[in-house]
Formats: C-alpha cells, structure tokens, sequence
C-alpha cells in the first residue's frame, strides 16, 4: 500500500480534483494520515448511529449517517456526487431515484419475508454500493448501515472479516470478490464473508 493521499487503489474511488478540495483538516497530506482521521470520524458515527432508534431505509437516515461518518473529514460528506462517469455508481442525477427504488425493495423484502433477515441487510448493503451515492466511503457506510438494518431484524452486527477493511490485503479482497459475485447475482460468498 503507498502512503499518496489520493492515489487510485483497486476497490477504492477515485476523487475528482474538485472533491479533493473537499478536505477539511489542513495536516492531512500522506494516505495515513486521511484514515487515521477518517476512522476517529466513522467512530463518532458509529456510536452516533447505535444510540439512534430510527428506520435506515430513509434517503435523510442514510444521508445523516454518511454525514456523521465523514462530515469532520469532508465537506461533502452527506452530499451525493455531482460527478459523471465514474467507473461504478448510478449517474448523479439518478441517485435518489435509485436509493428510493432499493428503499421500497428493501421494505418490500422485509413485509413479505422474502430472504431471511441476513440476506436482506446483505441484499440491501450490496444495492447500497452499486449505487454509490457518495463521492467516497460508500463500502464503510453501507457496511454499517448493513449492521444497522440487520440490529432492526434482530440480527447482531456483521463480523466483516474481523478485521479493517480500508487497507488493500487478504480480508479486503475476499470483500471485493464478494461484492463481485454479487454483482454475479451470487449472494453466498457475501453471506459467508459478512459472518466469517
């Protein structure tokens, strides 16, 4: 792994010149550095979303997560990308369409008891990604709102791996397959990852 700060690692999303400009803290100017405070940040957001008691399958719900995540790192955070071609996402302007769609699938799911509770909450953190609705930190919000969705089922909180999933190694690319496979229309290597 390299220590640029923006340097384009398989997994990750590259930002525009524009949202780089984005970065709030000053001293940031090595990649470390970038997750170190991001983590202190998703950490906040983390006990910030367990004290909550609200329904995750709200546009405001997941815009407030991501904003609570990342919002002391990035100016945008809580924004969708204004950007256009990027190699994966929905394309800006249909963003809340697409998130509103998967909403009501999701609900949908959980009404009729489609999938069993895992499979949903993975079902819906996959759609999440695919979307993209962020300039970045799109794979650790949906992860936690995954857990999130998962909690309201009654489900614990996923493992992940045990482990961080931010730095390129075993652990990620076994998530990045996973995702893949799901793309595949294969969910079980996504279920049996989420649990490992």
């Amino acid at each position: 792994m390299t220590d640029d700060l923006f340097v384009d690692e398989d997994g990750n999303t590259p930002l525009s010149a524009e949202e780089r400009l984005g970065l709030i803290p000053s001293y940031i100017t090595l990649r470390h550095e970038l997750n170190e405070a991001e983590q202190i940040n998703i950490t906040e957001g983390e006990k910030w979303a367990t004290r909550q008691s609200r329904d995750w399958l709200h546009e405001h719900s997941l815009r407030e997560l991501h904003r609570r995540m990342f919002g002391k790192v990035w100016s945008w955070a809580g924004d969708y990308s204004k950007e256009t071609n990027r190699r994966i996402g929905s394309e800006s302007f249909q963003i809340p369409l697409d998130l509103r769609q998967m909403m009501d699938d999701v609900r949908y799911w959980i009404e009729k008891d489609t999938y069993p509770p895992d499979e949903i909450a993975l079902r819906f953190h996959h759609r999440l990604t695919q979307i993209h609705p962020f300039p970045n930190g799109n794979g650790r919000m949906s992860r936690l709102a995954a857990d999130l969705l998962a909690k309201n089922l009654g489900q614990p909180y996923f493992s992940w791996g045990r482990t961080t999933l931010i730095a390129a190694g075993t652990t990620r690319h076994q998530y990045i397959e996973a995702l893949r496979a799901a793309d595949r229309h294969n969910i079980e290597p996504l279920l049996e990852f989420a649990r490992s």
